[in-house]
């Protein structure tokens, strides 16, 4: 029943998670074109403090906005602020971590063939290091003389990102480093909203509200927040991406799965990038044909190899091993052979209890053989009523407890078996015999 409820909590943070995600992305993105998209003022707009202007369409009705320097000419009473939309994703975020990866790090969080953790809490207690960690390490950097220079400041946030896109994949499993590096990345972005971007928004507001002139400390404060607000940007399309990724096991089951992370995140940081000179008017093309040309080269490069069939034979029996130079024997040498001599009784040294025929080995049939296997290694979750611990109904509906069952599902079974994402964290220890075997069996039907 346990399992049960834990369904039911991550369907609720999911829910809150997309549509908090959406609201905080979508003004994320509107803000950036905004500010990329605002024009010179007429001369009684910049007279009155404006920096830039934009006149807009939408709904039935015409929008005037306008950008002051730094401050307006007198505070308004009501002053819209963009914070919750992170803080509810990052909390509902680390909530599905919680309740997915940890209240489940057997299935989930840990893979033995790379880390045999004692325990699911060494696993966790990891898993929270190294996120935490991460973070600390980007505020330090962030927070030093390197943040003030977005060039500088940006290489060396790369060049940790793959760090961290390798160092996932030694500690967790495959399908938990993707998650991880999204939670660093997701981190990071409401880190930059609480601990930069309102700080320096509250020290502008609190110079209005008192009529003084907002001064080096507040440049300051402004400059770094919007070091910071870049780095969101340039992280958003990466994060949506690996928030859908567990649906693709393709990518993240993948044997260089850590560097398909990475070349991801170039593609889309680059496709960012595009949108960023568009607003600006700086049409480049070529910002579009690179991730394009780079994601054609992910694609051939990540095809899996061709498979070969195996033909199934449902009553296959097994015989002995003929010789090519063999021939059935005639009906005279098959009596004449039926006569046995009490000298080749001696000479054989056969039990002077009785003598029998030889047995013929008869071996199970393919589908017998192969559903040995699915019942031992697949049917404890996906069965209408799953054993395995965690479980409280069969992943993604599909029961897998005969033949016609594999039949059914075996397009999905290919590709989960085939790229190593079933069974999760190979907690049956299907072996890769085994995985072949099936691979190739499902293939035949």
């Amino acid at each position: 029943m346990g399992a049960y409820y834990l369904d039911w909590l991550n369907l609720f943070f999911r829910w809150f998670h997309v549509i908090a995600g959406v609201a905080w992305i979508g003004a994320s993105f509107y803000f950036v074109w905004l500010d990329l998209s605002l024009r010179k003022p007429p001369q009684w707009k910049t007279d009155k403090g404006i920096s830039g202007d934009l006149w807009a369409v939408h709904g039935g009705g015409f929008y005037e906005i306008a950008k002051y320097k730094l401050e307006p000419e007198q505070m308004p009473k009501t002053l819209h602020w963009f914070k919750w939309e992170a803080y509810t994703t990052w909390l509902t975020g680390m909530a599905m971590l919680s309740i997915v990866y940890y209240a489940n790090a057997t299935a989930y969080l840990i893979d033995p063939s790379k880390v045999a953790f004692g325990s699911s809490v060494g696993a966790i207690s990891t898993s929270l290091l190294f996120l935490f960690g991460s973070y600390f390490i980007y505020e330090v950097i962030v927070r030093s003389h390197l943040g003030k220079n977005s060039l500088i400041f940006s290489s060396i946030i790369f060049i940790l990102l793959i760090i961290a896109c390798w160092g996932s994949y030694q500690l967790f499993s495959d399908r938990a480093s993707f998650i991880h590096i999204g939670a660093i990345l997701g981190t990071v972005m409401a880190g930059n909203v609480f601990f930069g971007i309102m700080p320096a928004q509250r020290a502008l507001v609190d110079c209005v509200r008192r009529g003084e002139k907002p001064g080096k400390e507040v440049a300051d404060l402004a400059l770094q927040a919007k070091n910071r607000s870049l780095m969101n940007n340039y992280f958003t399309l990466p994060l949506i991406f690996i928030m859908i990724s567990n649906h693709y096991p393709m990518m993240y089951a993948h044997a260089h799965g850590w560097l398909i992370l990475v070349f991801v995140c170039i593609i889309t940081a680059i496709v960012r990038h595009y949108f960023n000179q568009k607003h600006l008017d700086n049409h480049k093309p070529r910002y579009l044909v690179i991730p394009a040309v780079l994601t054609v080269l992910l694609i051939i490069w990540m095809r899996p190899e061709p498979i070969e069939p195996l033909p199934v034979a449902t009553a296959a029996v097994a015989a002995e091993t003929v010789t090519p130079d063999s021939v059935p024997p005639t009906t005279e040498s098959a009596v004449a052979s039926s006569v046995v001599s009490t000298d080749a009784i001696s000479d054989e040294a056969v039990s002077n209890e009785s003598v029998t025929a030889d047995v013929v080995p008869v071996a199970a049939s393919a589908d017998d053989a192969m559903m040995n296997v699915v019942h031992t290694r697949c049917s404890t979750c996906h069965a209408a009523q799953p054993t395995q611990q965690g479980f409280a109904a069969p992943p993604a509906g599909i029961i897998l407890q005969t033949p016609a069952d594999i039949k059914m599902h075996k397009a999905k079974i290919i590709t989960a078996v085939q790229t190593g994402y079933m069974p999760l964290a190979n907690l049956t220890q299907l072996t890769d015999e085994e995985r072949q075997q099936m691979v190739a069996y499902a293939s035949g039907l």
